[in-house]
């Protein structure tokens, strides 16, 4: 992905992005950090084209985020929300997960197989069956980002995909999303989850990015994290975790 000199306002004139450049090679997974109202999301939505920019440019891959390429745009960039609610809508999980390959044309085995893959990367097979609304908020998690598998992006955008989740249910979303070899672009608050799961950092404020490097680089970094309104949880020690090479959680 890349994203060069992006500018965006809303209708009533708020200036959300303000010239955010930013390129992830393929492969890597990249938190992207930021107080509230730093623009992290809004530029999360450019990158399926639901938001276009005022000024700039976006690239998946080879191709350009435009109108006319928003069908395959939607296919590449796998948008995970904050909310399940806002995924998951059919009756039974497995119904929901393969909503998108239905809608692509996919039908009898080879939908079957699309989505026995997509439930099986994510460690929810056995929920198939069952209504989305009865699941935990952990298992949501995991049959949301099924939905978006079941596409097979080429980039996967979650947004606070630790929100609400238990010890763990974040341990398991962990491990679900080191399992996936696709690029990731991971927005969150939650920085010990950045450290565990991503080895490059960008921080967002002010609709700019205001740094990019290794995420224990930044995380060290006190002077950084109080101008970008950031804080680590209490009694947690970033460099003790780069040191030791095995990130903790916060006690």
């Amino acid at each position: 992905m890349d994203i060069r000199d992006v500018h965006f306002a809303y209708p009533d004139g708020r200036k959300a992005l303000r010239g955010v450049d930013l390129r992830i090679e393929h492969g890597q997974r990249v938190a992207l950090l930021g107080p509230n109202g730093a623009g992290k999301t809004t530029l999360a939505l450019h990158c399926n084209g639901i938001y276009e920019a005022d000024a700039g440019s976006i690239h998946i891959g080879a191709l350009p985020v435009t109108d006319a390429n928003l069908p395959e745009i939607r296919r590449c960039v796998g948008l995970v929300f904050q909310d399940p609610d806002d995924q998951l809508f059919m009756p039974t999980v497995r119904d929901d997960v393969a909503f998108g390959p239905a809608n692509l044309g996919l039908r009898g085995e080879e939908l079957d197989v699309r989505v026995a893959e997509a439930l099986d990367a994510v460690g929810a097979a056995d929920v198939a069956g069952r209504a989305p609304h009865h699941l935990s908020g952990g298992e949501q998690r995991r049959v949301a980002l099924a939905t978006v598998q079941a596409m097979r992006p080429d980039l996967l955008v979650l947004d606070e995909p630790t929100s609400g989740l238990d010890p763990a249910g974040r341990r398991e979303l962990v491990d679900v999303l080191r399992g996936l070899s696709i690029t990731q672009l991971v927005i969150t608050h939650d920085l010990p989850f950045a450290l565990e799961l991503c080895e490059r950092a960008v921080i967002m404020n002010d609709g700019r990015a205001t740094a990019d490097g290794a995420t224990a680089d930044l995380l060290v970094d006190q002077g950084l994290l109080h101008a970008n309104r950031l804080e680590l949880p209490f009694g947690f020690d970033p460099a003790v975790a780069r040191r030791d090479n095995r990130p903790t959680s916060p006690r």
